[in-house]
């Protein structure tokens, strides 16, 4: 294999000096030049593996080098260099394509794993095969917009905030992006940030140390620690209080957290995307979101378009998700007529794809034979619920009153899954556990039994 070679451009002697004994160290080969011109022509005279460069030369701007290297060599990626503390001139940096960013004085160790994120990205235009076996499904225009967007998004390490209607697959995109990136073998570490309770928030993003409080009887690590060299998925980033919003904002722009009851403080490397179904902008003039933190973390957008925009997608993905429920149920080929088809296209879908797929699965489960019609998918006038109550068969006795206020409905809503999760599970114990003979003893089809049993969690 050919040495991979590095272009650096700074200014200062002592620290092209100590960048090319670094990198040279890491097996590296390197040429270390000392204005934008000497960059330019260097680019010029042969192809490279990664450029780093200062932001500050003595002819012109480093961004300029980044536009230059976007524009005539895409496939090479650029970091930038910045001041301590800098960091709107590194958010800038992000923002024009800029790979990632390290402040000076250099920390080594932050050097190095920049240089290695680096190295592991696959040629432009190219990506990883991810092996989860979810992809963005379909061929709408507003679809292809995004599939290009998330493999250029791929390539940085620029924080990314996605936005979009809830169901509608904002963690896929999430995984692609990681999926399609340099930190694809390394975790994906996603949180909901609404389920977190407040007084154990701190402890979960940075873990704590045995005796930091009542309870905490061993060290433990965070969010970020499990998440280093990987990424961090925050969903929902807009239901952190405000204390941890600062708290976040800190470890995102120094690379180090404190964990709780700690006296020192240890590097992170994880890199941030972060989903909201709400109008962070609306949020940040609300006085509910930090303005330094939604500049910090809204490096990079992303827009993931509602089911309703997407035009044919929604027959692709119902044959999809239909193809894979009949081979998780082991029901044989499933297929939708065309009148289910007709009335799925014209359904608003509220709550879009995970709506799409709860209708599906439960058509499934309700179907006698093989063929869903449209009136299997049982579909709510006007969108909204999809028919079905808390996950169950429309129909299904579980259905509450709707005249029941709703913390009647959840306690009642509670009291039937109890009751489900007992009879179930005692007739599976009087089976052996034997599913197919606890279908038979209840008077339901394999299928509602295995429908059942993934609603109401029991293994």
């Amino acid at each position: 294999m050919a040495e991979q070679t590095v272009l650096i451009v700074d200014d200062e002697p002592d620290i092209r000096e100590l960048l090319e004994i670094t990198l040279g160290r890491m097996g590296l080969e390197t040429v270390a030049v000392g204005t934008l011109e000497s960059a330019r022509s260097a680019l010029a005279e042969r192809g490279y593996h990664l450029c780093l460069t200062d932001m500050r030369l003595p002819d012109g701007d480093g961004l300029d080098l980044v536009d230059h290297i976007n524009r005539d060599y895409p496939g090479t990626p650029v970091a930038v260099i910045t001041a301590h503390g800098n960091m709107d001139a590194a958010v800038k940096a992000l923002k024009s394509g800029a790979f990632d960013f390290v402040a000076k004085p250099v920390e080594l160790e932050d050097l190095r794993s920049l240089v290695t994120q680096a190295l592991r990205l696959e040629p432009a235009g190219e990506h990883r095969a991810s092996d989860t076996g979810t992809r963005l499904i379909g061929q709408s225009p507003a679809i292809e917009t995004l599939r290009t967007r998330i493999a250029k998004v791929a390539r940085s390490q620029a924080p990314v905030v996605i936005s979009g209607e809830s169901g509608s697959g904002k963690e896929l995109v999430a995984r692609l992006i990681h999926e399609q990136g340099p930190r694809a073998e390394r975790p994906f570490v996603p949180v909901n940030c609404g389920a977190i309770p407040r007084e154990l928030m701190e402890s979960e993003f940075f873990g704590h140390r045995r005796g930091a409080f009542t309870g905490a009887n061993s060290d433990r690590d965070g969010l970020f620690a499990a998440a280093h060299g990987g990424t961090l998925f925050l969903d929902e980033v807009v239901e952190l209080p405000p204390d941890m919003q600062v708290k976040l904002l800190r470890a995102i722009q120094e690379k180090r957290i404190r964990p709780v009851g700690a006296t020192s403080e240890q590097p992170i490397d994880a890199r941030i995307v972060c989903a909201t179904h709400a109008d962070l902008e609306q949020a940040v003039r609300d006085g509910r979101f930090r303005e330094d933190l939604f500049y910090r973390i809204h490096v990079i957008a992303l827009r993931v378009p509602p089911l309703r925009e997407r035009g044919g997608d929604i027959a692709t993905i119902a044959d999809h998700i239909v193809g894979r429920l009949a081979e998780e149920y082991q029901a044989g080929a499933v297929t939708l007529t065309q009148d289910a088809f007709e009335a799925l296209a014209a359904y608003p879908f509220p709550g879009n794809v995970r709506e799409l797929e709860n209708i599906l699965e439960r058509a499934l489960t309700l179907v006698d034979g093989n063929r869903i019609s449209a009136e299997d998918l049982q579909l709510a006038p006007g969108g909204g619920g999809g028919g079905a109550t808390n996950g169950m068969p429309a129909g299904d006795i579980s259905e509450p009153s709707s005249h029941a206020t709703p913390t009647a409905a959840t306690s009642i809503d509670d009291q039937i899954e109890d009751n489900q999760r007992r009879l179930l599970t005692e007739s599976l114990e009087r089976n052996r556990w034997n599913r197919t003979a606890s279908a038979q003893e209840l008077g339901l089809t394999y299928r509602q039994l295995r429908y059942r049993l993934k609603k109401l969690g029991i293994d």
